[in-house]
């Protein structure tokens, strides 16, 4: 019997319109699952730092947002959230226009921590950073910042 393909959450997640950073650069996601998330940025002036390119802190901010989401969908049903505790990102091609393609996968999910890597591609397919962050797993009861994780203070 053939495994069933992984769940897709990505529509249902741009369909939330989530707000904060990721609406902010207008990143969309293209696949959200367990096991890989994939989105796209078209880069405009507000990604733009003063010599004209990306600025790191885009590319920072996609690696996070990519591996927290990934690493958020295999630890929810378990009724877990995560926190990143570490993210290293290298800038390697410098960005002046088009879109940005980056996707994330696990390199390890344990019970207390996950690590995941991420790329970013521009629209000739050339990387231009690469990121790995760690995430700590939360238990359901964890308090975080004075409140429990997704629930509105």
């Amino acid at each position: 019997m053939a495994e069933a393909p992984p769940e897709d959450f990505a529509a249902a997640l741009n369909a939330a319109g989530l707000d904060g950073w990721m609406a902010a650069m207008g990143l969309q996601l293209t696949r959200a699952t367990r096991d890989e998330v994939e989105a796209e940025l078209t880069i405009g002036p507000q990604h733009r730092q003063a010599y004209g390119i990306v600025h790191g802190g885009v590319h920072a901010g996609i690696v996070e947002t990519l591996a927290s989401i990934g690493a958020a969908l295999h630890a929810l049903p378990e009724g877990r959230s995560i926190v990143g505790v570490e993210n290293h990102t290298s800038f390697l091609r410098a960005v002046r226009s088009g879109r940005l393609r980056a996707a994330a996968r696990p390199i390890d999910r344990g019970r207390r921590t996950q690590v995941w890597e991420v790329s970013v591609h521009d629209d000739d397919g050339r990387l231009c950073a690469s990121g790995r962050v760690r995430l700590l797993v939360l238990e359901p009861d964890a308090v975080l910042a004075g409140q429990r994780p997704g629930v509105p203070g």
